[in-house]
């Protein structure tokens, strides 16, 4: 059962919002044997980049620790500077990583949408507070465990390790390589980098958090887009 989910969400999105019986139709958190949609849900962990080709026992093991949150769009679930971190799997929508300095000015560090992660293991091994914040885009729905049990899970399953460290690892480089092309490239130069590396995502970020993404105005973007040069 494959599931479309840039399709998917919007779907839902727009049903949730025109339907009232569907505007809060799940408790704040599950567990997924509770959760109503705990079929789709655990096709959506199996195609997961980290948890992909998990063995029956080990999803039966990862969905002990899991609790199911639906979050709208400006929601915090992470927050900057604290110790207590948390694992996410994203199964709908988009998350974005955020630094905000002591005058409230943000930079946007990646985006991150279905079948994808976000974590804090890096500053969880470093015994450091969390450098960044963990804040939805759009309405998001993630399965999310104390990063203590994600941790204790990996190490009882070393295959899994070896793909999510590669995927930190992976991450990170994207994160220092955009910071890089921030410098290097004329703004049209980073909108199709953008493109050619995240395609799938460009209609679906609001370009006020694109422009904030790639160092722009919400004007220059749109300027770009109008004169053909992106």
């Amino acid at each position: 059962m494959a599931i479309d989910h840039g399709q998917l969400s919007p779907y839902l999105d727009g049903q949730r919002e025109s339907d009232p019986r569907l505007a809060q139709p799940y408790p704040a958190m599950s567990s997924v044997p509770d959760h109503p949609d705990r079929n789709i849900i655990r096709v959506q962990l199996a195609q997961n980049k980290v948890l992909k080709g998990m063995s029956p026992e080990q999803s039966a093991d990862l969905e002990s620790h899991l609790v199911i949150v639906d979050g709208h769009k400006g929601d915090a679930l992470l927050e900057q500077g604290v110790h207590e971190m948390e694992q996410y799997f994203i199964l709908e929508g988009i998350l974005k990583r955020v630094v905000t300095n002591q005058e409230a000015k943000e930079m946007i560090l990646r985006f991150a949408d279905e079948r994808d992660m976000e974590t804090s293991y890096a500053a969880w091994r470093l015994g450091t507070p969390t450098p960044y914040s963990t804040v939805c885009v759009t309405r998001v729905r993630v399965a999310k465990l104390p990063l203590e049990d994600w941790v204790a899970f990996l190490e009882r399953h070393h295959e899994i390790k070896t793909s999510f460290e590669y995927s930190v690892m992976e991450l990170m480089s994207e994160i220092m390589a955009h910071t890089i092309t921030l410098h290097l490239l004329d703004a049209p130069g980073r909108v199709k980098r953008f493109l050619r590396k995240h395609p799938e995502l460009f209609e679906r970020i609001p370009k006020k958090e694109l422009a904030s993404y790639l160092n722009l105005s919400a004007e220059t973007l749109s300027r770009l887009k109008q004169r053909g040069k992106i």
